[in-house]
């Protein structure tokens, strides 16, 4: 779903991770636990990240965007072959939303850049 060309057009957080999204935006109080970001002021505050989704067979990068509404993904890529063995052993075969590896992210910021 979606292209590298549709991830330009979102102003991408880069230093966001999934739990500090839901802390942020979904949890009471919207204060992120390590306190890195402001808290929301109203319901059109929107956080776009990227997360790495093991879920699937084949783990994806997907980008999201979250909001006091819910979380919800924008676009999801296939990561290249080198990229997936670096997944796997960092994580092995466990399910789940995780955060980049500093490989896939600064592949990905390379991707964006060109």
């Amino acid at each position: 779903m979606g292209s590298i060309k549709d991830l330009r057009q979102y102003p991408i957080n880069w230093d966001m991770t999934h739990e500090d999204a839901i802390t942020l935006y979904l949890e009471w109080g919207n204060n992120p636990h390590r306190g890195y970001f402001p808290p929301v002021k109203s319901g059109k505050d929107v956080s776009y990240y990227f997360v790495l989704n093991t879920w699937e067979e084949e783990p994806k990068v997907c980008l999201y965007a979250t909001n006091s509404d819910g979380a919800r993904d924008l676009v999801c890529l296939d990561l290249p072959a080198e990229l997936k063995s670096s997944v796997r052993r960092e994580y092995g075969s466990l399910k789940g939303v995780f955060g980049l590896t500093p490989e896939i992210k600064k592949w990905l910021q390379n991707v964006l850049e060109k």
